[in-house]
Formats: C-alpha cells, sequence, structure tokens
C-alpha cells in the first residue's frame, strides 16, 4: 500500500503545481514603478520608464508567459511621504506583484517598510545610498550605490598625480556616502583633503563654494550632486569664476555628465573625468543593440544608466519568473533572484546573493567629442564591483 500511496502523493502534487504554474501564467504580472515624472528629476522617472518600457516591447508584453501591466506612479522628487504613499496605493488598490523605480534615495527608504509589510519584492533602478538594501528584506539593486562609484575614482585620481582635493557633495545619504568613500579611499592612497562641504539638496547656491574652493587652490574637486539642474548650474559657475584656468580639476561620479544632460552642460564638460557603470558608447553587442532600439523608440532622447536601469530592472524580473515558473511571491523571488547574472549594455552584472546589490563593472570615463557629440568615453575598468560601503 505504501508504494501507491507515494504514487498518488507525487501524482496529486504534480498536479496541483501544473494548476498553480497555469494560474500563475494566466494572470497578468502587475510591476508598479514609483518614479518621479515631475519636477526637477522628471528626467529621472522619463529615463527608467522608457528603459522598463523599452524590455517589455522586446519580450512581447509578457514575462514567464504572463501579460505585463505596468502601472507608473508620480512622486515629484525629494518627497518621502508622497512615495510611501505611492507604494501603499500599488500594493493595496492596484494590487502590484513588484515594486520597482525609486528615483532617489529618501523614496527608496520610505518604501521600504511597504515592501516588507506586503512581502513584495522591491527593485531599486536608481537610489543610491549604500544603506537602501538594508531597509527590507525584499529590496534588490539594479542600478549602483554610490560608495561603488566613488571608490573607483578616488583611487584614479590618487594615482594620477592629484594630491589636495575639496569635496563637494549634497547633503542627502548618497552625498553622505560618496563624501565618506572618496575620503576613505583617496586618503588611504596618501592624499589629503584640504576642505569639503554640503550643499542643499534643493537649489543650492554654489557661488560662495566655488569662491572659497578658488581660494583655498586644491588640484580638484571631487563633486557629488543629484544629476540635473545642479550639475549643469555647478558648471557654469566653475568656468564663470575660471576655477579651470586656476588650475583646478573636476573628479565625480558619472551622475555629472549622465547623456541626458550632457548636451546642456555643453564644451564646459570636455575633458571631465567621471565614474560610471554605463556609457551611451560602451562598446559591447548588447549596448549596440540596446541604443539602436532606444533611439528608435525614443528619438528625442539619449540613454543613459538610468534607462539602463529600467531595462534590468525588467530583466531581472524576467529571469527570476523563468526560475521560480512565473510565480512572484515575495520570499519565492528572492530566493530565486539572489545571485542571478546575465550580460546587460553596460556589461556583466550579476545580484550579490549576500547584499542583494548589484555587481558590476565600474568605469573611468572622459568627455570628449565624438562624431559631432560629447560622449563618455572610457578608458580605463574596475571589474566585479561591490559596493564597498558593506562589509
Amino acid at each position: 500500500m505504501q508504494p501507491r500511496t507515494s504514487i498518488a502523493w507525487l501524482a496529486a502534487t504534480l498536479a496541483a503545481s501544473t494548476l498553480s504554474l497555469a494560474a500563475h501564467a494566466a494572470d497578468p504580472l502587475k510591476v508598479g514603478l514609483v518614479l518621479p515624472m515631475s519636477g526637477p528629476f522628471a528626467s529621472y522617472g522619463k529615463q527608467i520608464e522608457h528603459g522598463a518600457r523599452l524590455y517589455l516591447q522586446q519580450s512581447g508584453g509578457a514575462i514567464a508567459g504572463r501579460p505585463v501591466e505596468l502601472i507608473v506612479k508620480d512622486d515629484t522628487g525629494v518627497a518621502p511621504e508622497i512615495s510611501k504613499r505611492a507604494a501603499q496605493e500599488l500594493v493595496v488598490k492596484d494590487k502590484v506583484d513588484v515594486l520597482g523605480g525609486f528615483g532617489l534615495t529618501p523614496s527608496a527608504f520610505a518604501a521600504a517598510p511597504i515592501a516588507t509589510e506586503a512581502k513584495k519584492p522591491m527593485i531599486v533602478m536608481n537610489a543610491a545610498a549604500s544603506a537602501i538594501t538594508t531597509k527590507s528584506n525584499y529590496v534588490l539593486r539594479v542600478s549602483h550605490t554610490l560608495p561603488q562609484l566613488t571608490a573607483p575614482i578616488a583611487d584614479w585620481a590618487v594615482k594620477n598625480g592629484i594630491r589636495k582635493v575639496y569635496t563637494l557633495v549634497a547633503d542627502f545619504g548618497p552625498g553622505h556616502d560618496a563624501e565618506a568613500q572618496f575620503k576613505k579611499t583617496f586618503t588611504a592612497g596618501g592624499g589629503e583633503i584640504v576642505g569639503e562641504v554640503r550643499t542643499p539638496v534643493k537649489n543650492p547656491d554654489f557661488a560662495p563654494f566655488l569662491q572659497k574652493i578658488k581660494d583655498i587652490k586644491p588640484d580638484a574637486v571631487f563633486l557629488f550632486v543629484p544629476p540635473g539642474e545642479q550639475t549643469v548650474a555647478f558648471m557654469k559657475g566653475f568656468v564663470e569664476r575660471d576655477l579651470a584656468k586656476a588650475g583646478i580639476r573636476i573628479v565625480a561620479t558619472g551622475d555629472l555628465t549622465e547623456e541626458d544632460i550632457l548636451d546642456a552642460v555643453g564644451d564646459n564638460a570636455l575633458g571631465l573625468i567621471t565614474s560610471l557603470q554605463y556609457s551611451e558608447v560602451h562598446n559591447s553587442p548588447e549596448n549596440a543593440a540596446y541604443t539602436q532600439a532606444y533611439y528608435a523608440a525614443y528619438p528625442k532622447d539619449r540613454p543613459n544608466y538610468m534607462s539602463v536601469s529600467g531595462f534590468d530592472g525588467m530583466q531581472l524580473i524576467a529571469r527570476t519568473l523563468e526560475k521560480t515558473g512565473g510565480d512572484a511571491t515575495g520570499d519565492k523571488f528572492l530566493a530565486a533572484a539572489r545571485g542571478l547574472s546575465w550580460t546587460s549594455p553596460r556589461g556583466a552584472i550579476s545580484i550579490d546573493p549576500d547584499t542583494r546589490d548589484i555587481v558590476q563593472t565600474i568605469h573611468i570615463r572622459k568627455v570628449e567629442r565624438v562624431a559631432g557629440k560629447l560622449q563618455n568615453v572610457e578608458f580605463d575598468a574596475v571589474a566585479n564591483v561591490r559596493d564597498p560601503g558593506k562589509p
């Protein structure tokens, strides 16, 4: 009797599993993106949404046999309460399977408890403070952390004759992370920090800071401010006050010269050295295919690292659900996603099985004019960079 019982049990289990998979395949997969679609950081939301929709366009609008419904909610930028409310609405009202997006760190911090309570996978597609993945066990990141970008550029600076640096960073989580990591790596290599300042996240007046930097005369400024209007304003002031003529250089994370604002910065950006995981002219077949598809879909825009994060966020969902048979249940999703690896338009990437952060190559780039267009030309790289802000 025992063998028959075991066979019957196995048959029943397989039948139930088949029915479960069929049910998952029949249900639409709802992905909710919390993004800044208006306000000063609207370009972040636009790029991330572009990348996500481009992936769906290429996948026929379905993932693991499930048609995908993408629901976008605008959190307007640095507005944690709006981000939290948007995440709650996506979970309770829209009943999404996966949360994603999160353009800025305060947004991700606000939404993390929602992901924990609802046991929903939460995929961070830009927010860059190291601590985000510690705020919920359901958070995964496909973008970068500021320490991950900053350590390579600090190391490059000290190895290339830059001895004295003044740091200027925005006064919020990613800025603090960037400042701490730059100081740690740069001074460990023998460099000296000769001054530092944290600027307001919203509408800073850079004039007094630029004058102080000019008076101190460091070899370089290490800069991190939110990309967009602040980047353009800082670079304009830097040139107008003749800091470059005084021999002061800029080293920065690649947000400073991301493609969506590079044309607005103009020739003031030429020669700038930055570190980032992606460039529009990254030399790989995957990126050639990605940029070609992006130009066709969005001819008025240029692809940047945020769009690639949106694209890879959807890739992560797809590859995870391929392993789970379409099941997006939080704990199953997280278990399947840990350690995943694939080739992105940016290169080889993987999800750290311990921290749920991304592991990737960080490139050192120089702004040059290529075929009449300003581009971040990669000339050095550090492979398999984990987040150095984690143990």
